[in-house]
């Protein structure tokens, strides 16, 4: 760190000004606290970024998608005037297994070969999914077993089919960014059963699904639109470019530093992902355990592509724009249509993630675009092979995220671990998408989060 300059004391330091931070400042300066937010990058928003394609269209590079069960990220957005609309449902959608494409309609890809068995498989998944304790996973019924074990070994024990298990595959694993291989099968168990609210119990269907479900809608103005509009109301209270390299307590208060800042406060929201807040230089230090739980958080890897037509031609054939893709020389695990609401231009928009991303990431950029394409032609038709622009986001190589949409934990974690996600530490508080019971890795979770730890520090601030 350079010179220090001090800045003045306030109540609440947030530290990120992603969708969590900035819910948790709006949430404490309306109980009349005094805040100050510190942010890293030159901009608002965390894994939520709009794309400028001019004419006042935007789209969106990171989250994007709401739906039923969602409560507190539409509530904000009521509250901000940020309106809704329909993701694109219309026609028939795709499922590309070895190359060969077959249209169908509803959620689960048609497959002859595997259909049954998933249609089984989302059952037992569900079903072990509610004895699932979403506040305290750790404690479930069997808990260690399902720990001990991967979500892919704990699904192949009900699968009769390979297709079945490997179709079950990429639908979980696209819905958190990794491999289904990857992550614990408590860990993939907790994540279906946070995919609903207090009242609601959380599916594979409401998970993976499009109307009616997580991929519901999109926001007028891209998801980012509801960062810009709460840290326009934050105003001078919201800092760029500082990002945090150290946080000291005591019994007083906090102090937190970026390169050249200092901020002193009663107490502060930590509001990043979990395995950066781990690099950042604690005193004292985090405890042992919650410190090795952050450090096994590294979000997953997830690349997410667009590519822009003059207008969205496969709408024309009948064509919904989506696809689930089962071929291992596609890259896209799956796909949709992300033109805006007018329908103009067309946009059609991947993701890759998971095994598919280490292999096609290491590609030169021609090949990667290549490979995207050709796979977005598999399931629209050749015109998909000359886009008028091409966005390729890959989150892994945002400093300040490291990847997306969520943290999967691996074998052991959540059991030994897991019990000290929210624990806050001392004064400071954590706020983010993985804190929260429901809706992990969402932005409903991330809104969640925020209005969580605001609601922990007004009660120890004495606000209530």
């Amino acid at each position: 760190m350079g010179e220090v300059t001090v800045a003045s004391t306030t109540d609440v330091i947030v530290v990120g000004a992603g969708l969590a931070g900035l819910t948790a400042a709006r949430r404490l300066v309306d109980a009349g606290l005094a805040v100050q937010v510190v942010e890293a990058r030159d901009r608002v928003g965390g894994r939520t970024l709009n794309h400028d394609l001019g004419d006042g269209r935007i789209v969106d590079s990171g989250g994007q998608f709401v739906g039923p069960t969602q409560d507190r990220v539409l509530a904000l957005a009521q509250e901000l005037g940020v309106e809704t609309f329909s993701t694109f449902d219309q026609g028939l959608s795709t499922y590309v297994k070895n190359g060969t494409a077959r249209t169908f309609t509803g959620d689960v890809p048609p497959d002859p070969a595997a259909l049954a068995d998933v249609g089984a498989l989302i059952l037992r998944v569900n079903r072990a999914a509610r004895s699932i304790p979403v506040d305290e996973p750790w404690n479930a019924r069997g808990a260690r077993s399902l720990d001990s074990q991967s979500l892919t070994s704990w699904i192949r024990r009900g699968a009769v089919t390979d297709g079945g298990l490997d179709l079950l595959n990429v639908l979980l694993g696209s819905a958190f960014g990794g491999s289904a291989t990857d992550a614990s099968a408590l860990f993939g168990l907790w994540y279906v059963a946070g995919a609903g609210n207090e009242y609601t119990a959380g599916t594979v269907e409401r998970m993976i699904g499009v109307r009616g479900a997580a991929q519901d809608s999109r926001f007028h103005g891209g998801a980012q639109m509801l960062s810009l509009r709460l840290a326009d109301e934050l105003g001078d209270a919201v800092a760029l470019g500082e990002p945090v390299r150290r946080v000291e307590q005591d019994g007083r208060g906090v102090r937190v530093f970026s390169d050249n800042r200092e901020w002193s406060a009663s107490r502060a929201v930590v509001a990043v992902p979990p395995a950066l807040a781990s690099r950042i230089a604690w005193d004292p230090l985090l405890p042992a355990q919650q410190d090795a739980l952050f450090s096994r958080m590294a979000l997953g890897t997830l690349c997410k592509i667009e590519a822009v037509y003059p207008e969205p031609f496969w709408r024309k054939d009948g064509l919904s724009g989506q696809g689930v893709f089962r071929d291992p020389t596609s890259p896209v695990c799956s796909m949709f249509d992300n033109s805006p609401p007018d329908g103009g231009p067309g946009i059609l928009m991947g993701f890759v993630g998971g095994a598919q991303w280490r292999r096609w990431v290491s590609l030169p950029a021609g090949q990667r675009r290549g490979a995207v394409l050709r796979a977005f032609a598999t399931v629209v038709g050749k015109q998909a092979l000359t886009p008028v622009e091409w966005i390729e986001q890959d989150w892994t190589k945002e400093e300040w995220t490291r990847g997306g949409p969520t943290s999967v934990l691996a074998p052991g974690v959540v059991t030994e671990l897991g019990m000290w996600r929210d624990v806050p530490f001392q004064r400071v508080h954590w706020a983010g998408a993985e804190h929260s019971p429901y809706w992990n890795g969402y932005l409903d979770g991330a809104v969640r989060s925020g209005e969580s730890s605001a609601a922990e520090i007004i009660a120890a601030e004495g606000k209530m």
